[in-house]
């Protein structure tokens, strides 16, 4: 006598399950992560400009775009003649930032992968700071209480202060006012969200960085040093 399969059927029980191989499998390929990690800049890049950062035919590079786009992966801006490429969104800006700490810290061969100290120091992450200088600044916030122990708002003081330098906070943004990003190199958190974004476009926009032109290597400026010490505490 055959015994009834007692589980309950499920047709789409293995749907998130497929929906995570099919993402892996679209980023499974050097040149394509070559393609995710250029744009980790925030920045949108034309895909003549990406071809030559991964090292690929034009033609090639066009493929793997329509590959990154069909997994929403990376979005397309088109202005006139001319296409745009970007990160889709925050979301898979983390998942790269954590994949790459995830490589860092355990690669079979760590001698291999050689990151250049300024990476380490100050760098973008999609939209916002991250390095040793990030952790820092997360720090002092946590610690003098700009914003709430979790990391996730900014308390009534830290806006006062925000107002104070001249950074206003969206308050209709439907997007997370802060939370606290998990930084792969430092292993530490940095901060992300809304408050993030702004801090970073204020640090930009007021000389305190300067971005590499390609590169997600940021250089903290002269000015921007003696701005990080007198606001936060930050002496690097």
């Amino acid at each position: 006598m055959n015994k009834k399969n007692t589980y309950p059927e499920t047709p789409t029980g293995f749907a998130q399950e497929a929906a995570m191989a099919a993402l892996a499998s679209a980023m499974s390929d050097t040149s394509r992560m070559k393609i995710l990690c250029a744009l980790m800049d925030g920045r949108a890049w034309t895909a003549t400009e990406l071809s030559s950062m991964a090292d690929i035919a034009a033609s090639t590079a066009s493929a793997h775009l329509s590959r990154l786009l069909n997994a929403n992966l990376v979005t397309c801006l088109s202005q006139g003649r001319h296409r745009y490429f970007r990160l889709y969104n925050g979301s898979i800006a983390a998942l790269l930032e954590h994949m790459m700490g995830v490589t860092f810290h355990y690669s079979i061969k760590p001698p291999n992968l050689k990151v250049p100290a300024e990476l380490l120091k100050a760098r973008t992450c999609y939209d916002h700071l991250a390095g040793e200088i990030a952790v820092s600044l997360y720090e002092f916030l946590s610690n003098h209480h700009w914003i709430s122990e979790d990391g996730n708002n900014l308390t009534t003081h830290g806006k006062e202060k925000f107002l104070q330098m001249g950074i206003s906070i969206d308050e209709k943004t439907r997007r997370k006012e802060c939370c606290a990003c998990l930084d792969w190199s430092e292993r530490k958190f940095h901060l992300g969200g809304h408050a993030g974004a702004v801090l970073f476009r204020f640090f930009d926009h007021d000389g305190w960085i300067k971005r590499t032109p390609g590169y997600r290597e940021v250089t903290i400026t002269p000015k921007g040093k003696k701005a990080f010490k007198a606001h936060f505490l930050i002496n690097k």
